[in-house]
Parts: C-alpha cells; structure tokens; sequence
C-alpha cells in the first residue's frame, strides 16, 4: 500500500476548488499542501460553520447514487478468495463490500461538507451504452452469468446474485454524473459507484471489476460532442482496463498513479510500467506512474505538480474524469 492520507488531501483539493468558485477561472498549477488535522477545530463547529456558509442549491456539488448499488455481495473467505478453509469460526468479509460504500454515504450526508453537497439518484446503463466501451461477447457472458446465478471472473471477482444490477448502476449512476455536467448543470460532479471499474477491460473482468465506468463516461462525453478527455486515476492499483480501453487513440489521455506492482496473471496482462505508453494513434497518450511502495503525500504532490498537471496542460483537455480509488489512501 502506499502511505499518507492521498485520498484526502486531493478531494480536499477539488473542493477548495468548487467551494470558492474557481471552477470558470484558469485551474491551479500547483497542488496545495493538504490541511493540518492536528490544528483543526472539533467536527462539530465546522459543522456548523459550513452549514452557515452553504452556497445555493444550484452551486452544490452534486453526488451521484443508488442504494441498489449495495445488493452486490462478493461473499466471505480468506481475504478476497471466496476459500473457506473449514477451520475458522469467522470468514473476512471481501474487501470491496457494502458496509464500506455504507460508511462513506454517511460520512457525506452527515459529515462537516453535507451542507455543500446536493443528492441525486443514478439509474441503470442500457445496453446500448455498455457497447461504447465493452465488446457483444463479453455483455454476454455476463448476462449468461447472471442468469445461471454466479460466477468466479477471475481471482477475487465474484458475481453473485444481485452483482449484475448492481454493476448497471453503477454504469448507469456514472453516465448521470457526466450528462449533468455536459447539459450544463455544474462543472464537477462525483458518482459514488460500487461495484468498482478500472480494471474491467473491453473483453473482460478483473480485479473486483465487471463494468469500466470510467470507461463508458468518457465514451459518453466523446459522443456528446467532447473531442479530448483525460482520466486521471489515483487508485492505489493500475487502472489497466480504462488504459487498454483507450490504448490506441489520441483523444483520450490516461494518467494512473500506482504502487508497482506489475502484471498479476491472465487477467490483468498490462504491467503498469512507464513503458506503456500507447499504440498507434494512441501513442504517447498513456502515462503510467509507478510509486515506490510506502510514497505518501510529497511523492504524489511531487508526481502531480511535475509530471500530471504538465501533462494535462499540454493535452488541453475538455472534460476530466478523476477515478478516486479509496486504497491509496491507507496508512501503514
């Protein structure tokens, strides 16, 4: 894992950002150190104060979700395996569960920013939308598995009953995200989605993945019209699938910031290394950034502010999807 409270420090980045207006002026170049918790004032007064502060309707950040997200259940075992050994009294719960997307509602609608932040319902992609990032055989494949009741993709990646409407809202909340951007509603939108995406590939599933939401997002702001769109992922693993998705064109840019963990089998072939770099037209439009194990907050401020920042001011973008994996975040 890679230390230091990441997560944290850019979220609250994009919200100074939102919070004062800057969102219509020329985007910060550098990335502000993130806040002293140590000097902070109890939750409860800044509480508070932001209730007093809150900005109109209008103006919130609007929040993307749907409680039916939370019927995927990836099962119980050793860790993510699924094994029950048959010798122990209690199972782990599989790391990407329920109660984990749970506390994190909780925390933005009773949290000190709830006064700043606006709620809106998702609701299910259509095929038809799937198909702008996944290929006709493998939308099958999963709807096969639904049907027959479950599934094992590959390691750690269970669809089980209730999996599959889970994953088409989570498509279908993130396409809502984008298109109330793109009908001019707000300029920042977030789509709190389970299951997760970035690994899932065009042909298939990996690393807890079924459905690339990041995917589909850009897919939809390409076909309303947007000609160059970056993704910007910050999750503690390679965000391989949107890479392979958008490997071989040039109006997309991946950017993914990761610990270096390399390839981890048939499912997963992409390595992450900075080497891969894009193919044909795509060349020179996906940019990997490996991290030293145990990188916290000045190795990604230092990696933002000299190498993804640059970037995307030389490729002038015209959308920007950020996917905030949660796992980078932890502390050893």
């Amino acid at each position: 894992m890679l230390a230091g409270p990441v997560v944290a420090h850019l979220q609250s980045f994009f919200l100074r950002a939102f919070l004062n207006r800057r969102l219509k002026a020329e985007p910060p170049h550098r990335i502000p150190p993130p806040m002293d918790s140590s000097s902070s004032s109890s939750a409860a007064p800044a509480a508070a104060a932001a209730a007093e502060d809150a900005p109109p309707a209008t103006e919130k950040l609007a929040v993307f979700w749907h409680e039916g997200m939370l019927a995927h259940d990836a099962g119980r075992g050793v860790f993510d395996s699924g094994h029950d050994p048959g010798f122990l009294d209690v199972l782990d719960q599989h790391p990407e569960n329920a109660d984990r997307v749970r506390n994190m509602v909780s925390i933005l609608r009773r949290g000190p920013i709830a006064p700043f932040l606006s709620w809106h319902s998702g609701s299910p992609a259509h095929a038809s939308e799937l198909l702008s990032f996944h290929t006709p055989e493998y939308i099958d494949e999963l709807v096969q598995a639904n049907a027959n009741g479950a599934k094992k993709f590959c390691a750690g990646t269970f669809l089980n009953p209730g999996s599959w409407g889970a994953a088409l809202l989570a498509a279908g909340t993130t396409l809502s995200a984008v298109r109330h951007i793109l009908d001019g509603h707000g300029k920042l939108a977030y789509a709190l989605v389970r299951p997760p995406g970035h690994h899932a590939q065009p042909d298939r599933a990996d690393g807890y993945c079924f459905l690339n939401n990041a995917g589909l997002a850009v897919h939809l702001a390409l076909d309303s019209g947007r000609t160059k769109v970056v993704v910007v992922d910050i999750d503690v693993h390679f965000g391989n699938g949107t890479a392979e998705g958008f490997y071989r064109t040039d109006s997309v840019l991946t950017i993914s910031l990761h610990m270096n963990h390399g390839s981890w089998g048939p499912s997963h072939p992409q390595s992450g290394s900075v080497d891969e770099i894009g193919e044909g037209s795509g060349l020179g439009y996906n940019l990997n950034i490996p991290l030293p194990n145990g990188s916290g907050d000045v190795g990604y401020e230092y990696a933002m502010n000299e190498l993804v920042v640059p970037a995307i001011d030389k490729f002038q973008p015209q959308l920007m999807v950020f996917v905030i994996g949660q796992d980078s975040s932890a502390t050893a």
